[in-house]
C-alpha cells in the first residue's frame, strides 16, 4: 500500500512547531538581548524584559504541543489502516 501523503501537505502539528520555533526565536534573542548588558557592566534593561525571556519556555511548550499532536495523527492513522 502506497502512501498518499502529498510532499506539500501538511500534517496536524506542523502550524504549532513552526509557531513555536518562532517564539522560541524571539524569546532567545529577548534573552540574548536582556543578559548582555550585565556581562558588559551596563545598566540593566527593565523588569518586563525578564518577562520576554520567558518566549523561550513558551515557544518550547508550543512547539511540544504540536509534536504530541503530529504523533497523535500519526497513531491514529496507523491503527485505521490496520483495519
Amino acid at each position: 500500500m502506497r502512501d498518499k501523503t502529498q510532499p506539500n501537505s501538511t500534517a496536524p502539528g506542523d502550524r504549532l512547531i513552526r509557531a513555536g520555533a518562532v517564539v522560541f526565536f524571539v524569546g532567545a534573542v529577548a534573552t540574548l538581548v536582556t543578559v548582555a548588558p550585565m556581562l558588559l557592566g551596563a545598566t540593566p534593561f527593565p523588569t518586563y524584559m525578564f518577562g520576554l525571556s520567558m518566549l523561550m519556555a513558551v515557544g518550547f511548550l508550543v512547539a511540544g504541543a504540536g509534536v504530541l499532536r503530529s504523533v497523535a495523527a500519526g497513531r491514529r492513522q496507523a491503527r485505521d489502516a490496520s483495519r
